[in-house]
């Protein structure tokens, strides 16, 4: 066999792995993002605070961005509000929609790139 026929079966064999890597890791961040878990923010004082819904175009265009971020980070508590014991959050960090990120005195409802950036500390 020549070199370049086992270059381009070796290219070939890692294009491979890292397609079905890629599918493989989004998929599980959608499964993520889908989870409803109940959670207490006392036990997190001092993270960044990510408000969002599921089934919410805006926050699913960020989830991805938040998810990985704070897989490196781990500075951030993902709430998702379709889980109707996280609702009371509503009314004690007055929100109005979503996603919103609150970190400390910051505050950001919407989903632009760069705001999120400087709340998360990108």
């Amino acid at each position: 066999m020549t070199l370049i026929k086992r270059v381009g079966k070796a290219l070939a064999v890692i294009v491979v792995v890292l397609a079905v890597g890629g599918f493989a890791s989004h998929q599980y961040v959608n499964h993520v993002e889908k989870q409803r878990p109940i959670v207490t923010l006392a036990k997190h004082p001092k993270k960044v605070l990510f408000f969002y819904r599921d089934d919410c175009p805006d926050c699913q265009s960020i989830f991805h961005q938040i998810y990985w971020h704070n897989a490196i980070s781990h500075n951030i508590i993902l709430i998702n509000m379709n889980q109707p014991k996280n609702r009371h959050y509503i009314q004690k960090y007055q929100l109005t929609a979503v996603p919103t990120l609150i970190h400390g005195k910051q505050r950001y409802t919407g989903n632009n790139q760069q705001r999120i950036k400087q709340i998360v500390g990108d």
